[in-house]
């Protein structure tokens, strides 16, 4: 017999808030009606659910495209629920072949565990560090040795491996695929065994292995979880997914300026988008500022409130003011209180040369370019002339409206 379906017109008012804070921005919660029993229980007990991201430290750093599954956590924890954030130490050692069509090379435990010292600090910049459980999931998979995982094993099916789109695709173009890649998710889905998850949250791209949880958790007589996938996050060209590698994105740990001035640097539509993803602020927040830009507010306004939240975030509010100050200055055409020094010798030195080796411009050719845009000043006089040669002393040379570099030419 299925279970009733739940209406929203039955929810307590604390319980439609929790499923309204749980949808925002979701690509997926599945199944709902079972988040929300386990809610309602929650609220009935005082019990909080036990809510779980895990995270492999397959590089040193996190982008703010990292942080919209944080968000989610922190938004849940804000309801006062337990937060648990995994650190996948021994999935690493594995590899994930999400969204891929080939292995990832597992990295040896030297590179994981000096990736995964600073995970958890710049996770904390969006969790509540004093609310949040940190567990390594080598706690329990280490210990489960050969036997374990043969007897783990043999609660999954090829078959229902076989139906993740990777391993279809890959197998159907005649790729290889490892037999340890079939372990990867039954590793992950071991881990809401272990910790007795009530939400495992992940990327689109997890959804399999979230589902594996799920699984698992039946056959070990537990409760299965639900799973919450959230999107990818488009990164600054609002095109491709926020990635290092298509240098869109920015990091956690950049420089308040320069995070303050790619945010600004968005589209106004993928401004809405950051801001269901991104901000802290209510939905009936974020409405009530389309509406007033639709009403002939600048756009500019929303970015600015947008783009000093997430500098708040990741440095504080004085930084956040200081970077809305910097990017004022240089739109103005005035120099920020601090820039780069670089020290030059050969004077005289010819402009475009400068250019190169103060790391201003690529080559001497992109350096005449910029100079034919109109894009050159040298203290604060817009350079016209490429056969320009400056002599010994100190310029501040701009190149467009961020790049600054204080030259000493001897």
């Amino acid at each position: 017999m299925k279970p009733e379906l739940v209406t929203t017109q039955s929810l307590s008012d604390a319980v439609g808030h929790a499923l309204e804070v749980s949808l925002r921005g979701t690509d997926e919660l599945l199944p709902q009606d079972e988040w929300v029993r386990k809610l309602q229980r929650s609220e009935a007990s005082g019990t909080p659910l036990r809510i779980k991201l895990g995270l492999d430290p397959t590089a040193p750093d996190i982008h703010i495209g990292h942080t919209v599954v944080l968000n989610k956590m922190r938004q849940l924890q804000d309801l006062g629920h337990t937060v648990i954030f995994l650190i996948g130490d021994f999935t690493t050692t594995i590899g994930d072949p999400s969204g891929r069509n080939s292995t990832r090379p597992p990295l040896t435990r030297e590179q994981i565990e000096a990736n995964a010292q600073t995970y958890y600090r710049q996770a904390s910049l969006v969790l509540d560090p004093s609310k949040t459980e940190i567990r390594y999931n080598s706690e329990w998979s280490d210990p489960l040795g050969a036997r374990g995982m043969i007897q783990l094993a043999a609660k999954y099916t090829v078959a229902r491996m076989m139906e993740r789109d990777d391993f279809t695709k890959r197998f159907k173009a005649g790729q290889s695929i490892s037999v340890h890649e079939f372990l990867y998710p039954l590793m992950q889905g071991y881990d809401s065994v272990a910790l007795r998850s009530d939400l495992e949250l992940g990327g689109t791209d997890q959804k399999f292995n979230l589902l594996v949880g799920r699984h698992l958790q039946q056959e070990y007589g537990q409760e299965p979880q639900c799973i919450l996938t959230m999107p990818l996050l488009e990164g600054l060209d609002g095109i491709e997914k926020m990635s290092k590698s298509k240098n869109n994105y920015i990091g956690l740990t950049e420089p308040a300026n320069s995070m303050f001035a790619k945010v600004l640097s968005i589209s106004d539509d993928l401004m809405w988008r950051w801001y269901t993803l991104l901000s802290f602020r209510s939905l009936a927040e974020i409405e009530a500022l389309k509406a007033e830009i639709a009403g002939g507010r600048n756009p500019k306004d929303a970015k600015v409130a947008l783009a000093k939240e997430i500098t708040a975030r990741f440095h504080d509010a004085a930084a956040a003011d200081a970077a809305e100050q910097d990017f004022v200055n240089r739109s103005k055409g005035g120099v920020p209180d601090e820039i780069p020094e670089v020290s030059l010798s050969g004077a005289p030195l010819g402009i475009a040369q400068l250019l190169k080796q103060a790391g201003l411009a690529a080559s001497t050719s992109e350096g005449n370019r910029l100079i034919d845009g109109g894009g050159v000043r040298v203290d604060s006089t817009v350079v016209s002339d490429k056969g320009l040669k400056l002599e010994a002393g100190s310029y501040v040379v701009q190149v467009g409206k961020r790049k600054f570099a204080r030259v000493l030419l001897g």
